[in-house]
């Protein structure tokens, strides 16, 4: 027969039927680099799409004043205002065109990611800088729709979609790669709530677009 171990385990000791191993593993909720990758080519690829849109119909527009733009479809969303306004091209030439050129070097940006290299911090501040920019034109335009023209711009919108995240990512994966200086608190926070975080953006703007324009439209409602 064999033996019986029938040793007993003392006060603090844990007992060998039940050691068991607690050590499980923490979840990586950290975005990897082809993760961060993905973000820019998509986001990338919707901006560049409709920037390229509006300006293959601002050139239209210009050989054909009297046509009707496509994103064009009532007294509440038409391109048509917001292309001919001064807003419309603040560098002197359309506002498009800066988002045909810089679009592409996002989609590359998530193309270099994807492959697995590793870019220097300068690259990654200078991103961001360029995000920051673009951030900054589209509160600019926001403003200009829902305050001065009073309607929307259909393909700006699309624009405006992909801006803020590609914005808010480039922000989070800075801070997290501690290209950008934050207290280990608030890069937890920031990190680990990205995506409510980027929810929340999408709801301020959405809420600013609604209370500047809800009247208007609820009074067009009810008259038509």
């Amino acid at each position: 027969m064999n033996a019986v171990d029938h040793r007993t385990t003392g006060p603090g000791e844990p007992d060998g039927d039940l050691d068991l191993d607690l050590d499980l593993p923490v979840v990586n909720r950290d975005m990897s680099g082809r993760t961060m990758g993905w973000v820019l080519i998509v986001f990338g690829l919707i901006g560049f799409a409709a920037s390229l849109a509006l300006a293959i119909e601002k050139v239209l527009k210009l050989t054909e004043p009297d046509r009707v733009a496509s994103c064009s479809f009532n007294i509440f969303l038409d391109c048509s205002d917001a292309m001919a306004s001064w807003q419309g091209g603040l560098l002197g030439f359309p506002n498009p065109f800066i988002g045909v050129a810089a679009f592409p070097v996002v989609v590359t940006t998530g193309v270099v990611l994807l492959v697995g290299a590793r870019l220097p911090r300068w690259y990654w501040l200078c991103l961001f800088a360029g995000t920051v920019a673009a951030l900054g034109l589209v509160i600019f335009l926001i403003y200009t729709s829902v305050s001065v023209l009073g309607k929307l711009c259909p393909y700006c919108m699309v624009v405006w979609v992909a801006v803020i995240p590609l914005f808010w990512f480039t922000l989070v994966y800075a801070v997290q790669e501690r290209f950008i200086s934050v207290s280990d608190s608030v890069r937890a926070v920031i990190v680990r709530n990205r995506v409510v975080l980027l929810v929340g953006l999408y709801v301020l703007a959405a809420a600013w677009v609604l209370i500047a324009l809800g009247p208007a439209i609820a009074d067009h409602i009810r008259m038509s």
